[in-house]
């Protein structure tokens, strides 16, 4: 970038803009930064320190101010190297110490050694050993597509905002995801008062703002019962994300907590909001990632509920100790997607896999050819949306003109949907062996959104 608010326009360097003249370029706008960005075609509106003709980001162009370094820590920004040390001690990308509830790995699962196989894609692969695993996998898929079910339900909570006009096409196809997710809710018994609802790869947390507005019932109508009971929603997201919906339920009786953390290093039995309240549990996620979504089942069933008795016989009696549980788990819904980013060290289905005969091997390939359910040539998605960037997410994508040569696109999608439903079965039996009936429900049509199938759960118990 050039700073041009000292030039005149006869001597403007080659490449500025012809719309720009000498009067209009001159000065910046009253305190506003002398910057002038040429991409853009206007100066900086940053603020300037007292005294400066610069903002921060473009104070090395002041005369005689130290120069500007890129941040060690973040690369994304810069420091004034006189102030370099000082930064280091308070910048937002240095290590934080780590809260009470990180465990590291605690739900990442186990491996062995033998199991650990180098990756193979596709287009690496024979013709000979595609048809193999082709027939493996409708061998081991046979009788699963009969448990699914499509249900798209909705609820009266967002039907102000999806008859609302001003809401573009993007934002209706996820309220129509978020309604479904909670009609399902609701449907299942979860959706009330008297429990803590976790959400998953929260985000912005929009899943947990329809929750709260379902429940806070203004109109007092269906739950005016309840209204005393209490609520909590925690939301756990590894990012720092901006423009979280959270912020605006400061003020809320009913309090919102973020976590900060991977689900991978997630203890939810140290959680102090969870053991003080010990309210029953309820799991959520929309669009829940690949392996996110066996971190955060292997997360919920495993940290979470009443500990096992470990302790000697006469202390057990005396019952357990204030705050030292949390709260049963009761059910959860999670919107599933992006399978071909799972991962067998930490896939829950692993039993569910080896069973049939199959192996990491197996599983690895099959992770490969479910994004063939979603990413085939744009012509035959034109009303199809929310692809989550699936041709540029997905390795295979390139390679969908040599896989042409053996399958057509309604051959490969049918195959790629086989891949999702048994790596999606795998999951439904982890959570049987641990006491919950599950479904896989299609809760959304593929005009909303391609990734359209929802794992619920219920406990039996």
């Amino acid at each position: 970038m050039t700073c041009f608010h000292h030039q005149k326009s006869s001597d403007r360097p080659l490449g500025a803009p012809e719309r720009l003249t000498g009067a209009n370029m001159a000065t910046p706008p009253p305190s506003r930064c002398s910057f002038f960005v040429q991409k853009k075609n206007r100066f900086c509106k940053m603020v300037p320190g007292s005294g400066r003709s610069f903002c921060g980001e473009h104070a090395t162009m002041e005369e005689g101010v130290s120069s500007r370094i890129t941040c060690p820590l973040d690369p994304k920004h810069t420091v004034a190297q006189q102030n370099l040390e000082k930064h280091l001690k308070k910048c937002n990308s240095r290590e934080k110490p780590r809260p009470v509830y990180y465990v590291e790995n605690i739900n990442a699962g186990r491996v062995d050694k033998d199991q650990e196989l180098p990756e193979v894609s596709l287009a690496e692969r024979s013709r000979a050993e595609l048809e193999s695993l082709v027939e493996k996998l409708k061998a081991a898929a046979e009788g699963l597509q009969q448990d699914m079910e499509d249900r798209t339900l909705s609820h009266p909570v967002l039907q102000g905002e999806l008859s609302d006009p001003k809401n573009g096409g993007s934002a209706h196809k996820h309220l129509k995801q978020q309604a479904s997710l909670l009609g399902h809710l609701q449907e299942l018994g979860l959706l009330s008062r008297g429990r803590c609802f976790v959400e998953f790869g929260a985000g912005r947390g929009k899943l947990s703002h329809w929750i709260h507005r379902a429940l806070q019932n203004p109109e007092g109508q269906g739950i005016a019962m309840e209204s005393s009971q209490d609520l909590q929603l925690l939301l756990v997201e590894r990012c720092c994300t901006r423009f979280k919906v959270d912020g605006k339920h400061q003020g809320s009786a009913d309090p919102f907590e973020r976590l900060q953390v991977d689900i991978q290093h997630l203890d939810l039995s140290k959680v102090p909001v969870l053991r003080e309240k010990a309210l029953p549990l309820v799991g959520v996620g929309k669009h829940l990632c690949g392996a996110a979504t066996d971190l955060a089942l292997r997360c919920l069933l495993d940290t979470a509920g009443p500990r096992p008795d470990t302790q000697p016989l006469p202390k057990r009696l005396r019952g357990p100790e204030p705050g030292s549980d949390t709260g049963p788990v009761l059910g959860l819904a999670v919107a599933l997607c992006c399978h071909h980013r799972c991962e067998w060290r930490h896939y829950v289905g692993q039993q569910f896999f080896l069973q049939r005969g199959l192996g990491p091997a197996e599983f690895s390939a099959f992770c490969r050819m479910s994004s063939w359910a979603t990413c085939g040539p744009p012509a035959n998605r034109s009303g199809a949306a929310n692809r989550s960037g699936a041709a540029e997410d997905h390795e295979e994508a390139e390679q969908m003109a040599g896989l042409g040569r053996f399958w057509s696109v309604a051959e490969r999608e049918h195959l790629g949907r086989l891949c999702k439903l048994l790596i999606d079965s795998g999951r439904r039996d982890f959570l049987r062996t641990r006491g919950f009936s599950s479904r896989l429900i299609g809760y959304a049509d593929a005009e909303v959104t391609l990734e359209n199938v929802l794992l619920t759960a219920l406990s039996s118990s």
